[in-house]
């Protein structure tokens, strides 16, 4: 058996040398079946087995490569030799080796050797063949039996390496196990064998059992009522620490707890509890009015932890960039809100630190309980009186960061210390740090609101309780009682009519003296009989069966419409009480506080448009609503009576039209009083008007004022020029001058000098005023009443003049055509009151002057211009009448000098005294210009007056009855005099010419020196 025969390949191994791992067998298909049957049929002459060659060079039988035994678990380099091409990173996996190499060999044995693996197969048959040389043995294939034999051998040592100490710990287990397996068994028939027995014992019938139980049900009744008794004896303790600790769910289920116990059949014979459960049920209410009150303390800030909750709105500025909608708390709060699940209370912080969480607390606490509609129904009741004494606080807080001694005595220290601005910004500080504080405390309250809302819709929604309408109407109402406050805010601090001091003035202020005591408002309405139910059944009871008595007693007393009358008076006085609010006015009302007031109000409705909750009944758009409202049907009218009222005060006053004492600070010439006060108000209305929705409805009020104000100028100035004498229709007559400067060649001459045209000269225009003045002079006789004498009516013609200038020009100053401008005056007012909208015009992103101007638009911009222009044409016609009455005065003087005989006879040593009064008149009317008007001005009125002079004196020669030589003397005397007294003007005035032409007369008395003078004129006149 140990003869072995080399392999067709000559190394022995079909697959690789010895060094090599094992590799998949490769199996011939083409070999012939090794089967006995197969063998036999196959025999041939080559003796018995054919073991010589073989049939066909392809149809060998390769035996599968050598398999060495694997080194398992074995960490040499002889163990990692034989797999050099395999990645060290990768290792083969060692536990399959032996399992692969057994799954081929029995592939191989399955295909090559199957006879071998039959239950028929006879190995002494099979060891006999392989020894049997004939060609019916297998001597040939030998070598490949052992070779597979020795490959198995391997596998199988290589399995047993690699499991041998699975095997090892298998077979301790196994002991294990089977131990286990006999300690069960026993345990199992020691426990049938006590059932059994307990089985038997329980057939066994034994009566005393049953009162032994019975006697045990009732130790054990008794021994949970005085648990139950010892758990509600601890209940207080633990519900006040609970309370005390504000964990209101806790505290909610304790106190239900106990009061389901107590409140058991068992419990209610239990005379013991009797205190016990009167207690609890005290706690029930205890704690819904202490959940109430926690509730009413967060909603309107009673809290200290709500201190910075308003703060931080009043340190809101609407000038910076606003915070936007997902960084404000209550949105962050409200997003992180899940109602859908009943809230878990958090016991490791203080519920209080968190406003909207603490509000959430209480009203779930209130709903675990059943009382958010007594919560609801509370906080609709006290809403009113909250919100009040939210007012009061704010009120409070304000007084004492400006006190009332500095208010009391600021108009007394107002000239040491400054002007009437310190006042006004004194106001104007303490109107907004009110408006800021009072609007951020009601943002708050809204918030809070806000939570309340959205926290009682989710208990809504998830409980499905169909009374969400009645239950969840806190922010509406809460929202109806905001507009009411803000509207009496406004209007108490607009309204200037009735006594002050009954709203808490400084007739009652304590501030002004703090050394007496605070005295009891005597005007502030306590109660009102009127204020009580009307529709009460018991009052109407009352009330009918008085009324029988007084019919049955007083036949006519009482008659049928006294009731009716009752009401209405009842309805009045609840109209007229409807704007007041009863709080104490920290400023002085005025129609101009709008300016502070509306800004902060828009803000703060802008603000609140963010917190109105989603399914409130409230429209956030039309918020600003009401606030249209008061503009237009509350404060337009109050402005336009307020400008008239103020208006007319600047026209009819005493001092109207007198000089101001301190012009020097607003003209370089006086000016009127009433001009300078009409012009403040102006200001001040603008700057108000900056800050109001720029609607031109405002704006034409100012434009009235100004059209009443130039209206009443104008009639003014014509009284001054009036004459005294009435005309044949008893209607006053205008003085010369006035009617020459509105009417006639003369008006058109003087206006084009004031203003000369380009194609016109200046010397030209004064010799065509020139001749039509002599002209007039020789057709009509200039009287004295045509005349201005009067040294105030001068006066007060030149400061009209500049007060007219001045107001036109500070006037046009404040025109600007606003981006922002809203016309609502094409519409009929009594239609459009309520459908205006101002305070939703959005605010445009321009630039706005910085000093105080009136917001136009085109339309109203060419009525201001009118109004404006009118001024100017108001002065420029004063200065006209001026200058022309200036004229009138030096032809009157002339005419009367020359409307005279000069057959003298005798020689004269003074002048004519119609020149003397002229050169006096002159100089004191050019002083009063001069004193009340600019020097161009006074040029412009003073021009070519020697011109007119030398016409007047040549021209209006014939006017002289007679001349002699002493005549002619004396009017060369009164020519020097006149000259003399131009001297005395301000500027060059020459009368040259008339002088040549008096000296060149001469002659007899007769008509010839008529015809000298004549001649003498043309002469003159031609050189």
């Amino acid at each position: 058996m140990s003869r072995t025969r080399p392999p067709p390949n000559g190394s022995g191994y079909l697959n690789g040398n010895s060094s090599q791992r094992l590799q998949r067998f490769d199996f011939d298909t083409s070999s012939r079946d090794t089967s006995a049957d197969e063998r036999s049929r196959s025999r041939g002459p080559g003796g018995y087995g054919g073991f010589g060659e073989p049939t066909a060079p392809g149809g060998r039988i390769r035996a599968p490569g050598r398999l060495d035994r694997a080194q398992a678990n074995r960490r040499s380099r002889d163990g990692e030799a034989w797999d050099s091409s395999r990645s060290r990173s990768r290792p083969a996996p060692m536990s399959h080796r032996g399992g692969t190499q057994v799954e081929d060999i029995s592939r191989y044995i399955d295909q090559q050797w199957s006879f071998m693996s039959s239950q028929s197969c006879i190995p002494v048959k099979v060891a006999l063949q392989l020894n049997d040389p004939s060609s019916l043995g297998l001597m040939d294939q030998y070598d490949q039996f052992q070779e597979t034999h020795r490959q198995l051998q391997n596998a199988l040592k290589v399995i047993v390496n690699e499991h041998h100490q699975g095997f090892n710990s298998s077979i301790g287990t196994f002991h294990t196990i089977q131990a286990a397996i006999h300690s069960s068994q026993h345990h199992v028939r020691t426990l049938r064998a006590g059932l059994v027995a307990a089985k038997g014992s329980l057939a066994t019938t034994r009566p005393e059992l049953k009162a032994i139980s019975q006697g045990s049900q009732e130790y054990d009744s008794m021994l949970q009522t005085l648990s139950i008794i010892e758990t509600l004896q601890a209940v207080p303790e633990v519900l006040e620490a609970e309370i005390s600790e504000k964990r209101f769910l806790a505290a909610v289920d304790t106190l239900q707890d106990a009061l389901r116990q107590i409140r058991n059949p068992e419990m209610e014979e239990i005379g013991a509890l009797s205190d016990l459960r009167v207690y609890l049920s005290n706690q029930e209410h205890s704690l819904t009015d202490i959940l109430i009150e926690e509730l009413h303390s967060h909603l309107y800030l009673k809290s200290p932890y709500c201190e910075e909750r308003w703060k931080s709105h009043a340190r809101y500025d609407s000038s910076k960039t606003a915070v936007a909608p997902d960084q404000r708390p209550l949105h962050v709060f409200l997003e992180s809100f899940d109602g859908s699940k009943p809230m878990q209370e958090d016991t490791t912080r203080n519920p209080e630190a968190e406003t909207f969480y603490y509000i959430q607390l209480l009203v779930e606490s209130l709903n675990k309980m059943s009382r958010l509609d007594v919560a609801v129904d509370a906080i609709e009741q006290r809403l009113p009186v909250e919100l009040f004494s939210v007012v009061e606080r704010s009120h409070a807080e304000v007084e004492q960061r400006h006190p009332n001694t500095l208010r009391a005595g600021l108009r007394k220290r107002i000239e040491a210390l400054s002007t009437k601005d310190q006042a006004e910004s004194e106001k104007k500080a303490t109107l907004e740090d009110l408006l800021t504080t009072l609007y951020a405390k009601f943002e708050a309250i809204a918030e809070g609101h806000c939570v309340l809302h959205g926290v009682i819709a989710a208990i809504l929604r998830r409980e499905n309780l169909l009374d969400g309408p009645t239950l969840n109407r806190s922010f509406r109402e809460m929202w109806k009682l905001l507009q009411s406050e803000i509207r009496s805010l406004l209007h108490d601090h607009l309204a200037t009519s009735g006594d002050v001091s009954h709203r808490g003035g400084q007739a009652n202020d304590p501030g002004a003296n703090i050394f007496k005591p605070k005295p009891r408002d005597r005007n502030r309405r306590i109660f009102k009989l009127t204020d009580t139910d009307a529709k009460s059944t018991e009052l109407a009871t009352e009330r009918e069966d008085l009324e029988f008595i007084l019919r049955a007693s007083v036949p006519g007393l009482v008659n049928a419409n006294s009731r009716d009358s009752t009401k209405k008076q009842h309805h009045d006085e609840l109209v007229s009480d409807r704007s007041a609010t009863g709080h104490k006015l920290l400023v002085e009302p005025s129609v101009f506080n709008m300016a502070i007031l509306l800004p902060p109000s828009l803000d703060f409705l802008h603000r609140l448009q963010e917190v109105v909750p989603r399914g409130s009944t409230v429209v956030a758009s039309t918020l600003t609503s009401f606030l249209d409202d008061f503009l237009i049907n509350v404060f337009y009218p109050q402005l336009d009576e307020t400008l008239m009222d103020l208006c007319s005060r600047c026209l009819n006053d005493a001092d109207a039209f007198q000089p101001d004492s301190k012009w020097q600070e607003h003209s370089q010439r006086p000016i009127f009083r009433g001009a300078i006060r009409f012009y403040e108000i102006m200001e001040r209305v603008c700057a108000m008007l900056d800050a109001l929705p720029h609607d031109q409805s405002f704006s034409q009020l100012l434009i009235s004022q100004m059209r009443t104000y130039y209206d009443r100028c104008f009639t003014w100035s014509k009284s001054l020029l009036q004459r005294s004498q009435l005309n044949q229709e008893d209607q006053p007559r205008m003085r010369l001058a006035a009617e020459l400067a509105t009417s006639g060649a003369i008006q058109s001459v003087v206006a084009d000098l004031l203003s000369p045209p380009a194609d016109t000269t200046a010397s030209a225009l004064i010799a065509e005023e020139n001749t039509a003045l002599i002209s007039l002079a020789q057709t009509r006789l200039i009287e004295e009443a045509d005349l201005i004498h009067d040294r105030k009516a001068l006066a007060a013609l030149c400061t009209l003049h500049t007060s007219m200038k001045w107001l036109a020009a500070r006037t046009k100053a404040l025109a600007f055509i606003s981006p922002r401008a809203i016309d609502n005056t094409t519409t009929s007012s009594s239609t459009n009151h309520h459908t205006r909208r101002w305070t939703n015009n959005p605010s445009l992103s321009s630039t706005l002057p910085s000093t105080p101007y009136l917001p136009l638009n085109a339309a109203t911009n060419e009525e201001f211009e009118a109004v404006a222009f009118s001024f100017t044409e108001l002065s420029g016609l004063i200065l006209r009448t001026l200058h022309i009455d200036l004229r009138l005065h030096l032809l009157h003087g002339v005419s009367t000098s020359l409307r005279k005989s000069y057959v003298l006879t005798q020689p004269y040593t003074d002048p004519d005294p119609s020149i003397l009064a002229l050169t006096s008149s002159l100089a004191t009317y050019v002083g009063n210009l001069e004193t009340h008007l600019l020097p161009s001005q006074v040029e412009y009125i003073l021009i070519s007056l020697d011109s007119l002079a030398n016409t007047a004196l040549i021209e209006l020669v014939g006017l002289v009855q007679g001349m002699d030589a002493h005549g002619r003397e004396r009017m060369k005397l009164n020519v020097l005099v006149l000259q003399q007294g131009f001297k005395g003007l301000k500027g060059e005035f020459e009368l040259g010419r008339a002088g040549e032409f008096r000296g060149a007369v001469g002659g007899g008395e007769e008509g010839a020196s008529e015809e000298a003078m004549v001649g003498l004129r043309k002469l003159v006149g031609s050189t």
